[in-house]
């Protein structure tokens, strides 16, 4: 691989609240939405963290063996280097879910983001918006964020929605 480096907040192992089933979710550092109420706003710093290699990350992802979420901070920060991390991810056989502050149509409007995020299988858009806070949604804070599945809503040109 590249030997770039991802600055890691954190990886939660054996995680069920980022997507269906046991997951690692992988917490990158760095976003520009900084949301109010934001349950992680230290990793909105892009230098908090630990500096990781994709190989030590994926060595974490095959040795916990589950499907990966990336959140953050948002994974979307570093569009060119998640682009990177989605692909080995995916390339090892995983389901990858992303988190972003991000709407689907500002993604589908840059080439740069959609290109990030097209090989990945559900996005979590939008930001959290503490004001639309319900804990019983499934997998996202507020009720603003979709679950959008990424393949059939790009062919499709219109939004389908991840069915649990």
């Amino acid at each position: 691989m590249d030997g770039t480096h991802y600055k890691v907040m954190s990886i939660i192992r054996g995680t069920t609240v980022d997507g269906p089933g046991f997951r690692t979710s992988i917490y990158l550092s760095g976003c520009t939405h900084q949301c109010p109420g934001c349950h992680n706003p230290q990793s909105w710093n892009p230098d908090n963290g630990d500096a990781m290699t994709i190989e030590e990350i994926m060595e974490i992802v095959r040795e916990e063996d589950f499907d990966v979420t990336l959140s953050g901070g948002d994974p979307l920060y570093n569009p060119e280097k998640t682009k990177t991390l989605i692909e080995a991810i995916k390339a090892d056989g995983r389901n990858v879910w992303v988190f972003t502050g991000f709407t689907w149509e500002q993604i589908t409007a840059s080439d740069r983001l959609r290109r990030c995020i097209e090989k990945a299988d559900v996005l979590v858009d939008g930001p959290f918006i503490e004001a639309l806070k319900d804990p019983d949604l499934l997998f996202r804070g507020s009720s603003n964020q979709r679950l959008i599945d990424i393949r059939p809503s790009l062919t499709n040109g219109n939004i389908v929605v991840y069915k649990s």
